[in-house]
């Protein structure tokens, strides 16, 4: 695996023109990505203050809440937090500038985020492909049935019975439409996830990968790192190494490596998202005022 010395203003040039020299763009994205926009699960501080009750109980991340909880609590807790990553009406700049910067290009996105943040921020939701699921759905857990239900009413009406003071929600508890059982947010967590409604975005998506076989093609990875690297990072590596012409750019604070026989076809940035976002719009600005 290879990684060289951080040096941003190198890389953003490397990258403008890779990107210039590109027919396609994939955009793939782990967690990393969300967490340089500002929706970092791992943030202690905005963890109490959203979670008071679970902070007292010595919870101190969203990362540390897939211990047992009873479901009242468990419920409590789903409502705050999708609430606050998924239905957040606004866009978010980071991920702006990421679409700015793809501009005209013919270009999807492969993300293990469920939080909407791509489709909510300019990308074209029928250039998406979520196979981990979406905040914005729940299904049976049994499943009873494939259909997967819109979770916007559910949240508000969790967060209508919820106490900030005891973590805890009141009154009757979430449950199947169509069986009357148990329900959980539709996130791959185990074999019972439902993944019905990614599959024709899936499919869309290998469509055109599979008209890229001749094409300049760049895959742009962003915050992928080792806790699910089958779903985002060794797919960008398989289909860099399938492509004759293809590229890869990871960037990754923490594991930003490349495999040694993609040398000279990959790029290793171990920079997090908004600073090479930031790099890059200053040497687009440099380069326009070159030329005017």
């Amino acid at each position: 695996m290879t990684r060289p010395a951080l040096d941003l203003e190198t890389a953003a040039g490397t990258i403008r023109t890779w990107l210039g020299e590109a027919d396609r763009v994939l955009i793939t994205a782990g967690a990393g990505l969300s967490a340089a926009a500002g929706y970092d699960y791992g943030d202690e501080d905005r963890f109490r203050e959203l979670f008071p009750a679970l902070h007292r109980l010595g919870l101190r991340s969203r990362y540390m809440v897939g211990v047992p909880l009873p479901p009242e609590l468990w419920w409590g807790y789903w409502a705050v937090h999708i609430d606050d990553i998924r239905f957040s009406p606004e866009p978010n700049p980071l991920y702006q500038r990421l679409r700015s910067l793809v501009g005209d290009k013919d270009h999807w996105v492969m993300t293990s985020n469920v939080d909407a943040l791509f489709a909510r921020s300019g990308f074209d939701p029928d250039r998406i492909f979520t196979p981990q699921g979406d905040y914005g759905r729940y299904q049976c857990v049994t499943p009873c049935t494939p259909t997967t239900y819109d979770s916007r009413s559910l949240v508000a009406q969790l967060l209508a019975a919820y106490d900030p003071a005891t973590g805890a929600v009141t009154g009757p508890l979430p449950s199947c439409p169509n069986c009357g059982g148990e329900v959980e947010i539709n996130v791959r967590i185990g074999p019972e996830f439902v993944d019905d409604p990614y599959l024709p975005a899936g499919r869309r998506l290998q469509d055109w990968l599979g008209a890229a076989s001749d094409a300049r093609l760049l895959v742009l990875e962003f915050g992928a790192g080792f806790n699910t690297p089958g779903v985002i990072r060794w797919p960008g590596e398989q289909l860099t190494r399938h492509i004759p012409r293809a590229r890869l750019v990871r960037v990754n604070p923490s594991h930003p490596e490349t495999p040694d026989d993609l040398a000279g076809r990959a790029l290793s940035v171990p920079a997090g998202a908004d600073h090479l976002l930031d790099a890059l719009i200053g040497d687009g600005r440099r380069s326009s005022a070159a030329t005017t």
